[in-house]
């Protein structure tokens, strides 16, 4: 059984940063794309990030974070992280980790708060 679990979230003021971590069990994540995503309250879950499987596993981002995020891979931890800077205000979500089957998640962590405060 796959499971996802995230860390990192909290509250920080805009400008700051936080990392976000995902550790999972039951499948290698070097060998499947890894994704973050997040809901603001009263929103979609939104995509954020992703990275493909391989060594040099391709990356890409939201419009809305990219250049102030970057999704990594930590093979010996089974782990992904995502590093964001310069946080808004509207970067406040509940961020969740995702493994895909393919192209679509197919098993999700139970989500971590993010809060900027302005």
């Amino acid at each position: 059984q796959v499971q996802l679990v995230e860390s990192g979230g909290g509250l920080v003021q805009a400008g700051g940063s936080l990392r976000l971590s995902c550790t999972m069990s039951g499948r290698t994540i070097s060998s499947v794309t890894m994704g973050w995503f997040r809901q603001a309250p009263g929103k979609e879950r939104e995509f954020v990030a992703r990275i493909r499987p391989g060594t040099w596993g391709a990356r890409s981002y939201a419009d809305s974070v990219r250049g102030r995020s970057a999704i990594s891979r930590d093979n010996p931890k089974n782990a992904v992280s995502l590093q964001m800077n310069n946080l808004k205000p509207e970067d406040t979500a509940v961020y969740y980790c995702a493994s895909y089957v393919g192209d679509s998640p197919d098993y999700w962590g139970q989500g971590t708060q993010v809060t900027v405060s302005s």
